[in-house]
């Protein structure tokens, strides 16, 4: 994944926003090297020379509450000589809400509040993360 990125690439999904190449790159190592039980599937991968889209499926534990969970993602790319330059995957949070946190999920899910909190809490680990790599 490291490798497919542009050095100005952008990268967004319902959790993490508006990340730049530096922060995208670091967030897919730090899912899948935190990940224990990450399984990735993918179907309809479909790309010209200057842009892409593929589905694609992320089962793994919610580490913050061990709940299983199944993510279906849409993903759309735009590709610049052979690199992406935006990411954009789409997915919904109130289905994931519901698996990552349960009950708190169903009733909560569809709320601003859980949805800012989940990201808020997503971008202080990824800083996390990043700053401990450069040290």
């Amino acid at each position: 994944m490291q490798e497919c990125y542009a050095d100005a690439a952008t990268f967004s999904d319902p959790v993490f926003q508006n990340l730049d190449a530096n922060q995208v790159r670091n967030m897919w190592e730090m899912l899948i090297t935190r990940g224990k039980d990450l399984s990735l599937g993918f179907s309809n991968v479909n790309a010209t020379e200057r842009e892409g889209r593929a589905d694609w499926v992320a089962t793994y534990t919610f580490s913050t509450t061990g709940k299983k969970v199944l993510n279906r993602i849409h993903a759309e790319f735009v590709l610049e000589n052979g690199k992406i330059v935006r990411h954009t995957d789409h997915f919904s949070f109130y289905k994931w809400a519901r698996q990552a946190f349960g009950v708190p999920g169903w009733f909560f899910g569809w709320t601003s509040f859980l949805r800012e909190s989940v990201r808020q809490k997503a971008m202080q680990n990824l800083a996390n993360y990043i700053n401990k790599q450069n040290k």
